[in-house]
């Protein structure tokens, strides 16, 4: 099963082509101002369509991106990519809200600890 989802005004879309066990809501300073919750796979099993802005800090080792028109924040990609399978996220409130209902929320401390709260 493939999971779509896209921006509010449909310029960028998602597909994702991989089974989540979870989606992720992280507290970090940028994720818990996004309110995202995402969802991960390997690169080559998500394709993005349309054009985004992308914003990166700290040690830029992710960069968000959203939608240059709506300014959705779509998915993060990870720009220094570790393996044979590096993975990228994202943000599954693009989902249709049935799709999103369906998915068990884990909640990760990224501001402190780094490990899961739950």
């Amino acid at each position: 099963m493939a999971i779509t989802g896209t921006c509010h005004c449909g310029a960028v879309s998602y597909e994702f082509r991989h089974e989540p066990s979870k989606t992720t809501s992280c507290n970090c300073s940028v994720c818990r101002r996004l309110s995202a919750l995402w969802i991960y796979a390997p690169i080559n099993e998500i394709t993005v369509t349309g054009t985004t802005d992308h914003y990166a800090y700290g040690d830029k080792l992710l960069a968000f991106h959203r939608c240059k028109n709506c300014g959705c924040t779509t998915h993060w990609e990870n720009l220094k990519p570790e393996g044979d399978d590096p993975y990228m996220a994202v943000n599954l409130r693009l989902a249709d809200p049935d799709v999103v209902a369906k998915i068990p929320v884990r909640h990760f401390d990224g501001a402190d600890t780094w490990t899961f709260l739950d």
